[in-house]
């Protein structure tokens, strides 16, 4: 008897463990493990430089745990999955779902495609808790506020799916390699920005397996008040692994429910809380699809945003002469990862002191972070933003002096990015405009020269904001 052949097309989804497309795949019989490279994506939505850097080291790594066997392709999945299917003699192709809206679309084409050709074309989820068309209010509406989302709607449907172990065999069908070598596809920077964050980040699923197994030892107990500190490794950071799939948020929530059973400590309800929000944000794109373009609330689309060249390079380059702001932006710049406190810090500042749309921060995150994610990017700026989901409101606004001395209060974050503030007072390094002549020269500090001076007011500005607010409301 022929064993029937099937290509697994694997996307964000790149590893071997808990991987449901991949069981399925192989519980058929023979697989041929594909990754294709689209080059179709829309315009402003490829990935930037540092999520190009981490698919790379991925897809070699994923490419390792398949012993070799992972071929790589690059163009337009609907045109080369027929072809690829006639040249492999396979029967069809399994993958897991996607959810940014062109990937919707394509996909359904393809799969139809696939039947009205006779072929198989099996779909599963591999990337989510709780898919969104599931879980919706009693009168078959989207949720729009996070809390009753996550408590009335996803406690309340069903645990979500227990992890699969690894496919107790893999059987890769004998075929020709038709693909490319993996260094084609051009991912890496032709200039060595990447070096410090070649020390920093293990792309893979063994990274993936490593962080989690540290969080959970080191900073899942003290995760509700350790995350809120940037200079200590209180969060997971995961998010970069969860992006690319080389960890389910399944394999994640149930590692934590494992080690500390149903807890009702507030770290470990929090962190699950967190997952929570990660499909939030899937669950607003799938319901929303204009949310990366469009404000979620269409009051937002009279706010009178200002365009300013120099202040948005001042803060990409973190030169605002704000510390914890500059500290931020050139940790994402250093490491392609910002802290998340942070995050919403350096966010409020643009959208508010600097009144620059969120746009314009939305498309620096995707250029620069690891973990850039359609979904979380796109809902997390609207958030900031106020024209979000349970968002914000607009009138909170981030006092960025004030967050740097709650939550880095003797300066370690700022002194570790911003070294040239290295030698002021705690009491100054989150203000050194306000530290007297002397003690600025101990410290070896000209403003203007050493370190900037604040390129905005921090109380005019916010003032400037709040009146720019009530314009739209009127």
């Amino acid at each position: 008897m022929t064993v029937p052949v099937s290509i697994m097309w694997f996307r964000q989804d790149l590893r071997v463990k808990d991987n449901p497309a991949l069981n399925a795949a192989c519980d058929m019989g023979k697989i041929v493990p594909i990754y294709i490279y689209d080059d179709t994506t829309p315009d402003g939505r490829v990935p930037g430089g540092a999520s190009k850097w981490w698919l790379h080291h991925s897809l070699a790594s994923l490419n390792q745990r398949l012993n070799g066997h992972l071929q790589i392709f690059k163009g337009d999945p609907q045109v080369l999955l027929p072809k690829l299917l006639k040249a492999f003699n396979a029967k069809g192709v399994f993958w897991n779902r996607c959810y940014e809206p062109w990937q919707i679309n394509r996909d359904k084409a393809i799969k139809q495609s696939l039947i009205d050709s006779d072929y198989e074309a099996h779909s599963c989820n591999g990337s989510l808790l709780w898919e969104p068309m599931k879980v919706l209010k009693k009168d078959g509406t989207p949720y729009r506020v996070f809390t009753p989302y996550y408590k009335k709607g996803c406690l309340q449907v069903e645990e979500p799916r227990y992890p699969k172990a690894p496919p107790a065999r893999i059987t890769y069908a004998d075929v020709e390699n038709e693909g490319i070598e993996l260094a084609s596809l051009d991912l890496l920077p032709t200039i060595k920005w990447d070096e410090t964050i070649t020390k920093e980040w293990t792309p893979g699923e063994d990274g993936a397996a490593d962080n989690l197994a540290d969080f959970i030892e080191n900073s899942a107990r003290q995760y509700k008040d350790g995350r809120d500190i940037p200079s200590s490794r209180g969060t997971s950071r995961l998010s970069p692994h969860l992006h690319f799939g080389e960890v389910s948020p399944n394999q994640v929530w149930y590692a934590i429910k494992d080690k500390f059973g149903n807890s009702e400590d507030k770290s470990i309800e929090t962190y699950l809380s967190e997952l929570g929000w990660r499909e939030f944000s899937y669950y607003l794109l799938f319901h929303f699809p204009t949310l990366p373009n469009k404000n979620f609330n269409d009051k937002f689309d009279k706010f009178p945003w200002r365009t300013d060249a120099k202040a948005l390079k001042a803060w990409q380059k973190g030169k605002t002469g704000i510390p914890i702001v500059d500290a931020g932006m050139r940790e994402l710049w250093q490491t392609g990862y910002m802290h998340n406190r942070v995050r919403m810090i350096v966010g409020s500042f643009l959208v508010k002191n600097l009144l620059l749309s969120w746009h314009e921060g939305e498309r620096w995150f995707w250029d620069t972070l690891l973990d850039a994610d359609l979904a979380s990017n796109s809902a997390s700026w609207q958030w900031v933003a106020g024209s979000g989901a349970d968002a914000a409101p607009y009138f909170r606004i981030f006092n960025p002096i004030l967050q740097g001395e709650k939550f880095d209060k003797k300066g370690n974050y700022v002194r570790k990015y911003c070294p040239e503030l290295n030698k002021l007072s705690d009491k100054y390094i989150h203000k050194p405009w306000e530290a007297p002549s002397a003690i600025l020269k101990d410290a070896g500090i000209e403003l203007g020269k050493e370190y900037p001076k604040p390129i905005v007011d921090l109380k005019a500005s916010r003032q400037r904001a709040l009146d720019a607010f009530q314009q739209i409301k009127e």
